[in-house]
């Protein structure tokens, strides 16, 4: 039942003493464990040795965790099974394919319902990141009641293996090809501060970016590895956050599969990435990229909502990329 830990070897005439003594103490005293420890520590005194004990753990088997793996397994009956190969793991509505394994734990887990109210960095990505913040901005409005200064929204890059680059800096296409996102394999995302119960009021407002097809509102503009669709909390696939992710997907409507993201994803249709944001964090987008105009036509969003870049700037709550100004550095219209 316990483990005792000696630094330095005993004579071997101790040991058998230790063992014998042991039982006979532990059949005659109630006590024998403090019993044995006095003589350990007593016996490595004369040796000296140092010695420590420590209660054996006792390992908790929680069927609520689950480690979600890649599976190479097919499934004709997946309703867009062509993707398993190419995506890893993918989970269909409540469907999940390949084999959840138990992890141990030795405390119960706790669901995302009951964690602390501390606020948890999110992240969201379908297609250009510009439409994408507002909704989000607006969508904090809403749901948190949070006011300009207190808007956490912010465009940026996450989802490559590569992290920053040789510079330390993740950056939007530039004439100078300092850290571009796109060669070091980042999606355009919009990153939050959000508390946990409130992630499925996010997640909702999410899949609600996705007509009836999943497709994202520029499906057949902007594509490529940059625009992909991808969702980041801590723990990744092992959070309890999934399984609010996915259930609010078949809330609303079921338009998405989701795949384990492993960085430099390929973007597809309808697939969806679910990141862990430990291992693939969020880096900001340059200022000029912040409260910006939508990509579709008829986005035109108020001033009010284009000047918050220079307002949170002015406040040093906005990030600060050190990123090119724009491709030439012009900081206008994307130059």
């Amino acid at each position: 039942e316990n483990f005792i830990i000696i630094d330095k070897p005993l004579p071997l005439k101790s040991y058998i003493y230790l063992h014998i003594h042991y039982h006979q103490m532990m059949m005659t005293d109630s006590n024998g464990n403090r019993l044995i420890m006095i003589y350990l520590t007593l016996l490595c005194l004369f040796c000296g040795s140092s010695i420590a004990w420590t209660p054996s753990p006792k390992l908790k088997t929680s069927s609520s965790v689950l480690s979600l793996e890649a599976s190479s397994s097919s499934d004709a009956s997946n309703r867009r099974g062509f993707l398993q190969q190419g995506a890893g793991l993918i989970l269909t509505g409540a469907t999940v394919l390949g084999t959840p394994n138990l992890v141990a734990a030795e405390e119960p887990v706790e669901t995302a319902a009951t964690a602390v109210e501390k606020d948890i960095e999110v992240y969201f990505g379908c297609g250009c990141f510009w439409h994408v913040q507002h909704e989000f901005v607006e969508a904090e409005r809403k749901i948190l009641g949070r006011s300009d200064s207190q808007l956490t929204a912010r465009a940026g890059y996450a989802g490559g293996k590569a992290g920053a680059g040789k510079d330390g800096k993740v950056c939007y296409h530039n004439a100078l090809n300092i850290g571009d996102y796109g060669s070091l394999g980042h999606a355009e995302v919009v990153r939050l501060q959000i508390p946990p119960s409130s992630f499925p009021a996010f997640a909702k407002e999410y899949f609600e970016l996705f007509n009836e097809k999943g497709y994202r509102p520029d499906q057949f503009g902007d594509v490529g590895l940059e625009y992909r669709n991808l969702v980041g909390f801590p723990g990744g696939v092992t959070s309890p956050y999934a399984k609010e992710l996915i259930k609010v997907s078949q809330e609303t409507g079921d338009k998405l599969d989701f795949a384990k993201g492993k960085g430099d994803d390929p973007d597809r249709r309808a697939l969806c990435f679910v990141m862990d944001t430990a291992d693939f964090p969020f880096y900001v987008g340059e200022q000029y990229h912040q409260f910006h105009d939508g990509f579709n036509w008829g986005e035109n969003y108020p001033n009010s909502y284009n000047n918050l870049a220079s307002q949170l700037s002015k406040a040093n709550v906005l990030g600060e990329s050190k990123c090119p100004n724009g491709l030439i550095g012009v900081g206008a219209l994307g130059l």
